[in-house]
């Protein structure tokens, strides 16, 4: 129970990343609220309540937030995961594509961030966790928004840690590599097994694998660390 009576929001959770989250911080003790902007594949565990939210709608921001405080009275931990992935090089890139990218994995940060700030300094604590990706640390070639949106939530990250540490608040961000989601899972299968194979351990993560990072980040055994980055990525970065 390493999150026994937390509240938590966490975006993106139909499936993938998000949902393993919330299924495993239901199990440690946590009140989740699962949100999406779509429905989830298949029912949550007992204890998870679904949500929808749109990352890009500051009103959808507001609103949840706010049902969340009026029924629990706070809210301790904010996992920003939502996301969309593209891979278009920077001279092919549309500015429609463009400002997707950064509205939902960009500005959806910020405008979660800055929700969940607003009613964490109130009670002096908070965690707030921030998927990015190895692509907001390392390069390949092409995919230059994505590349862009995830190098900014690794610096807003740090910058929103230092801004509220001595208001309790701590945030950090995770570093996935290759995981099998639904979203990876749908991209072209000879584009996944040359990012596999350069990965030192030759197989892609779970999504429960990053669940359990960011675990870690959300309980009270983390409350030393803020402003870091995990990397959870089969040793890719190590290279």
């Amino acid at each position: 129970m390493r999150l026994h009576g937390k509240v938590a929001l966490v975006t993106g959770a139909a499936n993938g990343i998000g949902r393993a989250v919330s299924e495993l911080f239901v199990k440690e003790g946590a009140i989740v609220f699962a949100s999406d902007i779509v429905s989830p594949v298949r029912a949550y565990s007992d204890g998870i309540e679904a949500m929808r939210l749109d990352v890009t709608s500051e009103r959808d921001w507001a609103s949840a937030v706010d049902t969340i405080v009026r029924k629990h009275g706070r809210l301790d931990v904010l996992i920003n995961n939502a996301g969309i992935i593209a891979y278009e090089p920077l001279h092919e890139l549309e500015i429609d594509a463009w400002m997707k990218m950064i509205a939902v994995d960009q500005t959806g940060v910020f405008l979660g961030m800055r929700e969940a700030v607003r009613t964490m300094r109130g009670r002096k604590s908070g965690s707030i966790v921030n998927i990015s990706s190895i692509w907001g640390t390392a390069a390949v070639a092409g995919a230059h928004s994505y590349h862009a949106v995830k190098g900014a939530v690794r610096n807003m990250s740090k910058n929103a840690a230092m801004t509220y540490v001595a208001d309790g608040i701590r945030v950090n961000s995770v570093h996935p590599g290759f995981i099998h989601t639904p979203l990876t899972n749908a991209q072209a299968p000879d584009l996944n097994e040359v990012v596999i194979a350069s990965t030192p351990m030759k197989r892609g993560g779970k999504p429960i694998e990053v669940a359990y990072g960011c675990l870690f980040l959300a309980s009270d055994e983390a409350s030393y660390v803020t402003g870091t980055e995990l990397v959870i990525d089969g040793g890719y970065l190590a290279q």
